[in-house]
């Protein structure tokens, strides 16, 4: 009778030994609701410092954009207002060569009137000296006096010549000089206009960057709130509520 009781009691506490490893083997296999919403929570934290981090280097990239647009701004704004400058130059320095221009014109012409006048004399010096010679002979005070006109007239239709050579390299240099300040003028007229568009470009970047910015920020907010909100549900699942 003692005998089989005694077995009994090897094969119930065989049996509870049985139930409390396969329990215990039960609960390291298969983790609780607990666990499961810890490690989660965990998981959850991990990707939200993650976005937060990388909302963060977005927003930090759209600052030194906004900065770069703002130093671009500044500088096309200096520009433009050089290439007005410049043009306001070139248009004076244009305006004076038309003015030496027409004065060049104006000199010329005076000068060839001038010298076709000493050209007439000449020819008139030439017949009067011919009749006096005729008339009076050579060496008569007609003949010296008009040999002289002659040598005079002559002096004088050089020297318009050399006048009028002048007026010409003049016409031409003013000519010159004009034609490269009207290619100044077109070439900062042209370089204020790219400014200006450069200009106009800069602020809609600027406020691109400022929007991506501002849409950052707001991600970065967001992430905050949901890494403190994860936070919290850890703390709560930890303490298994």
């Amino acid at each position: 009778m003692k005998t089989e009781i005694m077995v009994r009691r090897g094969v119930l506490a065989m049996m509870f030994a049985g139930l409390l490893a396969g329990g215990a083997y039960a609960q390291s296999q298969d983790p609780t609701p607990q666990q499961q919403d810890v490690k989660q929570d965990k998981k959850d934290i991990k990707n939200d410092k993650k976005d937060l981090a990388k909302d963060r280097a977005d927003r930090n990239t759209d600052q030194r954009d906004i900065n770069q647009d703002k130093r671009d701004i500044k500088n096309d704004k200096q520009d433009v207002r050089q290439d007005n400058k410049d043009i306001k130059n070139d248009k004076q320095d244009v305006h004076q060569d038309n003015k030496d221009i027409r004065s060049d014109k104006k000199d010329l012409s005076k000068d060839r009137a001038d010298r076709n006048t000493d050209q007439r004399d000449i020819n008139q010096d030439k017949n009067k000296l011919a009749k006096d010679d005729a008339k009076y002979g050579d060496n008569s005070s007609q003949a010296k006096a008009d040999r002289k006109d002659l040598h005079q007239d002559r002096t004088d239709r050089n020297a318009d010549q050399r006048d009028i050579n002048h007026d010409k390299t003049d016409l031409s240099k003013d000519r010159t000089d004009r034609n490269k300040d009207v290619k100044d003028l077109n070439a900062d007229r042209k370089d204020r206009n790219q400014d200006v568009k450069d200009v106009k470009s800069d602020k809609k970047d600027l406020k691109q960057d400022r929007t991506d910015r501002n849409k950052d920020q707001k991600d970065i907010n967001k992430d905050k709130k949901d890494l403190h909100k994860d936070r919290k549900d850890l703390r709560h699942d930890k303490r298994g509520h």
